[in-house]
């Protein structure tokens, strides 16, 4: 027995017990005379103490030998602290070691083991065991368990059924580039890694499993940004002989039992708003709903002047900045700098300050009198003391860029508290999306989403106003899922198929075989995947999904660990009948 208490464990109420505890060396401090020693677990930490008048001589030369982050084992008699240590749940005892052996001696960790580490992100994914013994990382995996074991038996007592589906499965287009996979025994051709099991999961449905989930992997190669992963996990979940109401009521309660269980939070309203509304008063379909700084569209009450900038744009939209009028002069250039940026893409920006007389002081008094900035003001909802941001240009561009603008200024604000839980539906998605560059319409969620009823026949003559059941929910701005009611005729797959610019034949031979299945008593159905990686992180009040992933990979999808993706032999390409032909990219 390596251990007989964690070191976590040990409280008054051991004094004068012998226990036999295992970890690593934290750190040591060796006073001559005697040294003291914290001993670290994944559970806590318990201080050993060694003395000369108690200690042998030869342990007490290994004692003072010990380094950061040596494995121990040691034996001894859980003794009252004489300066105890108030800020650990261990502070009160420590052992004096009768036995100490070491298991294995450690390098000097390139960065400190500790809840603040020297250690940039780079040295840290690269060390990544060494990052996971550090507290921050640690509990935000234990964190993640505990989340997943609850979303098990939430959904296990409303009688969904866990099954897994295959990683190695067939190429098709869903949204991003697939990750393939060569078969040795089947020359020329490859597998590919499931971007998630939809087509699996509607089978089930198919094959009468009428509550499914699965907490699964799914691969994308797609180019990434800061904050998203090649590889990501999540909760995917169908059901049969459902309505939309249906799903969105089991799915409210799992994230309300989440938000109970885990972060001791009650949500009674999780509110529904339209996409075409979510656009119009947040820019985006995924609004952080804790603060306000709605649009406010004021193309009716700027275009009647001589101000060009406004009078050529498709829209003008403000937002009233609580308490910005406190904002000096050069602040509010600091923000305009800031929209101006490539990743914004503003032009500029105007503004009007809410004087708290009531009176207006614009960037735009050569054009615009008291009485039009007080339009402004009124149709933002601006206050005294407030501060209206104007935005104009194409539609769906100023959108975005008064949308990033909001976000920043709420983060700058304080008004985007991470312990405070806004959930949205947001319902009523555009089936299709025209894509600019091509003309062409492809599918907003995926090819297998259903039209809302009756409007199927507008997909012939106006293919861009056909509503989808489709739905996300949204938490503080963050897209945790999405999912929608599901096509099970075969003969409307066909037609959607076909309007995504699918031949007959394109079409038999991607999805026949769920196009097959219909025709054997496909039942109504439709379903939800959540992030788990995001939704994970959002309820431990952090940004980043990179810590609640035991092994994430970098910015560029490399494991600097192992240093994957890497060459493999020739032998291993001629065996699965490759050969690489990389072009110079300069």
């Amino acid at each position: 027995m390596y251990r007989s208490n964690s070191c976590g464990e040990l409280r008054a109420s051991h004094i004068n017990t012998e226990v036999t505890l295992a970890g690593w060396v934290q750190k040591s401090r060796d006073k001559g005379f005697m040294v003291w020693v914290d001993l670290r677990d994944r559970y806590g930490i318990t201080q050993l103490i060694f003395d000369e008048e108690r200690t042998p001589k030869e342990m007490m030369d290994k004692a003072k030998s010990l380094g950061r982050e040596f494995v121990i084992q040691v034996t001894g008699t859980v003794i009252e602290r004489e300066s105890k240590n108030t800020n650990i749940p261990t502070g009160e005892v420590e052992v004096l070691v009768s036995k100490l052996e070491i298991l294995n001696e450690a390098k000097l960790p390139p960065f400190t083991i500790e809840d603040k580490t020297d250690g940039g992100e780079d040295i840290r994914m690269k060390y990544r065991y060494l990052d996971i013994r550090r507290n921050p990382v640690k509990d935000s995996l234990i964190f993640r368990h505990k989340v997943a074991m609850e979303v098990r038996k939430y959904l296990s007592d409303q009688e969904f059924i866990e099954v897994e589906t295959p990683y190695l499965i067939k190429s098709t287009p869903e949204g991003a580039r697939d990750f393939v996979v060569p078969s040795r025994m089947n020359e020329g051709q490859f597998y590919a890694l499931p971007q998630s099991p939809q087509t699996f999961k509607q089978l089930l449905m198919v094959g009468g499993m009428d509550k499914y989930f699965q907490i699964v992997k799914c691969f994308r190669d797609e180019d990434l940004r800061a904050d998203r992963q090649p590889e990501f996990t999540q909760i995917d979940c169908e059901m049969a002989f459902v309505e939309q109401e249906d799903i969105l009521n089991i799915f409210e309660g799992l994230t309300r039992h989440l938000l109970k269980e885990v972060n001791n939070v009650e949500v009674d309203k999780f509110p529904r708003m339209l996409y075409d509304d979510a656009m119009r008063l947040y820019g985006n379909d995924k609004p952080d709903i804790r603060f306000g700084m709605e649009f406010g569209e004021l193309n009716a009450v700027t275009q009647h002047k001589d101000f060009g900038v406004f009078n050529s744009a498709e829209l003008v939209i403000g937002i009233a900045v609580p308490g910005g009028n406190a904002y000096t002069r050069k602040e509010i250039d600091n923000i305009i700098k800031w929209v101006k940026r490539p990743q914004v893409g503003a032009l500029g920006m105007i503004y009007a300050r809410v004087n708290e007389d009531g009176t207006f002081k614009s960037s735009v008094d050569k054009f615009y009198d008291q009485e039009d900035l007080a339009k402004w003001a009124e149709i933002t909802g601006a206050k005294p003391g407030d501060l209206v941001c104007v935005l104009s240009g194409d539609t769906n561009k100023v959108r975005a860029q008064m949308s990033a603008l909001r976000m920043e200024l709420a983060e700058r604000l304080g008004l985007r508290d991470p312990k405070v839980f806004a959930p949205l539906w947001v319902i009523d998605f555009p089936l299709l999306e025209l894509d600019e560059e091509t003309g062409h319409y492809h599918a907003m969620h995926h090819p297998f989403t259903s039209p809302k009823p009756g409007q199927l026949e507008l997909l012939d003559s106006k293919p861009g106003e056909v509503k989808a059941n489709a739905y996300d929910l949204v938490l503080n701005g963050n897209e945790i899922g999405g999912g929608s009611i599901r096509i099970h005729d075969k003969q409307i797959q066909a037609t959607m198929l076909k309007h995504l610019g699918f031949s007959e034949e394109e079409a038999k031979a991607q999805f026949g075989f769920l196009m097959d299945a219909f025709e054997y008593g496909a039942p109504p159905h439709g379903g939800l995947a959540f992030g788990l990686d995001r939704l994970v992180a959002i309820l431990g009040g952090q940004e980043t999904i990179r810590d609640f992933i035991a092994f994430p990979k970098n910015n560029s999808g490399r494991d600097v660990m192992i240093d994957a993706p890497a060459f493999i032999d020739d032998e291993q390409l001629t065996e699965l009948s490759l050969k690489l032909n990389i072009q110079d990219k300069e």
